[in-house]
């Protein structure tokens, strides 16, 4: 095969196109979260302590200038977008996932030995003893 030939059928192997929406479609969600932590978290966090920004927060140590605000204001913003991640997006993903498997079960109990089966199996893989069909 050729290097062109190589080069196409790896840009057009499954997983690359996956990872290639993956890494366009997390750059738009990053400028929402960006923008929802701009726009509504940080002026509810003013609101509560008074100071939006805590950028000219530093001290001087012979000569040195510590800048402490700018790295608090990191942290704050690192917190905050693990927050609106974490409670806007991963729970309710994990909750519909929850409900979803309990409306779909793809495996069952084997009456015998309690291991997991699939769900139309009509016999047990661990144990070999027959189960019965599951209801409808």
């Amino acid at each position: 095969m050729t290097l062109l030939s190589d080069f196409k059928k790896f840009l057009l192997r499954g997983n690359v196109v996956d990872l290639a929406v993956a890494v366009v479609v997390g750059t738009a969600f990053t400028a929402v979260v960006k923008a929802l932590v701009t726009d509504i978290v940080t002026p509810l966090i003013a609101a509560i302590f008074g100071e939006p920004n805590f950028e000219n927060l530093a001290f001087t140590i012979n000569g040195s200038v510590f800048k402490y605000g700018d790295v608090l204001n990191n942290v704050i913003t690192f917190l905050s977008i693990a927050a609106v991640v974490f409670f806007l997006v991963v729970t309710p993903i994990n909750a519909l996932m929850a409900r979803r498997a309990q409306e779909d079960p793809s495996t069952k109990e084997c009456p015998e030995c309690t291991s997991a089966i699939p769900i139309r199996a009509r016999r047990c893989p661990e144990c070999t003893s027959p189960v019965p069909e599951a209801a409808a």
